[in-house]
């Protein structure tokens, strides 16, 4: 992992580059690199994967941590001051650069390399609402069970491969070895069915396990509670989804997959959500 001092204005920041935006914009991340530099002290780090991530943030000392990368990256900074119990006293910023950026726009940061980089100096913290799982998961902006189609924002990180080579090798061999005229792998299928789920809010049951559901969505609304939305599988004429809102919400019944921001995780027979109100700060322009 490369560590570069440079500036030396009163505010201090740790701006960790995240090495899949490196690899994929080397320009954006120079731009954010000198407009960065210009208007405070910056440690730069340049990691070769999520621990050297993990390391240069948990090294941070006083200095306020600026990611600079895709979607992924935010959500794992999140994640890694979370189960350190340090989200309370930290407000994080982020330079969204790569081909995931629709999180980081939802969230109120400008998507543009300038614009993202002066939000960094200039702007104010604002206070999120953060959803916790049962198994210490994070969740910033909206779950969806069955999760949908694969998309290159779900796609698993390329950083899974740093370092492994011999990964690449397997699957480039896999490749050759299969006769010509078969596809190298098989034809997509149709998508998920109805699920049997049983969905409670705050202890009272939305809906039940006898009521097959095309879709389950869950996402932190104000003032600390999650809004919920469950489709009902329609007989007929379209069935009208189901609401409700509240701070816990439960989620069981057959094995399911569930798609948390840009992550797709499972299968599991049950997962609960937490809202926790105001439990993790980050930088947006000023007035929004």
């Amino acid at each position: 992992m490369a560590e570069v001092a440079t500036s030396a204005t009163s505010e201090q920041l740790l701006v960790v580059v995240d090495p899949v935006a490196r690899r994929s914009d080397g320009e954006s991340v120079r731009i954010a690199k000198d407009v960065l530099g210009a208007g405070a002290g910056v440690k730069l780090c340049l990691p070769d994967g999520p621990e050297e991530f993990a390391r240069a943030l948990a090294r941070r000392g006083s200095r306020r941590p600026v990611v600079v990368g895709d979607d992924r990256a935010l959500i794992r900074a999140v994640a890694l001051l979370h189960r350190h119990r340090e989200l309370a006293g930290c407000a994080l910023s982020v330079v969204p650069v790569g081909g995931a950026l629709s999180l980081a726009r939802s969230l109120g940061v400008p998507t543009g390399t300038v614009a993202a980089a002066r939000a960094v100096l200039d702007g104010v913290e604002r206070r999120m609402d953060l959803m916790v799982d049962d198994s210490d998961g994070v969740v910033l902006g909206a779950l969806r069970i069955p999760p949908l189609r694969p998309s290159p924002e779900a796609a698993p990180d390329p950083d899974d491969l740093t370092g492994r080579p011999w990964l690449r090798t397997c699957q480039y061999l896999v490749r050759t070895l299969v006769p010509a005229g078969r596809p190298s792998r098989p034809a997509a299928g149709p998508g998920p069915g109805p699920s049997r789920l049983r969905v409670e809010v705050d202890g009272e049951t939305l809906v039940d396990l006898n009521q097959p559901v095309e879709a389950v969505s869950v996402s932190p609304a104000a003032s600390g509670v999650a809004s919920v939305e469950v489709r009902p599988v329609s007989v007929g004429a379209e069935a009208s989804p189901l609401l409700a809102e509240g701070r816990t919400v439960t989620v069981s019944g057959a094995h399911f997959r569930y798609r948390a921001d840009t992550v797709v995780s499972g299968p599991v027979r049950t997962r609960t959500w937490v809202v926790r109100e105001g439990a993790w700060g980050l930088t947006v322009p000023a007035g929004q």
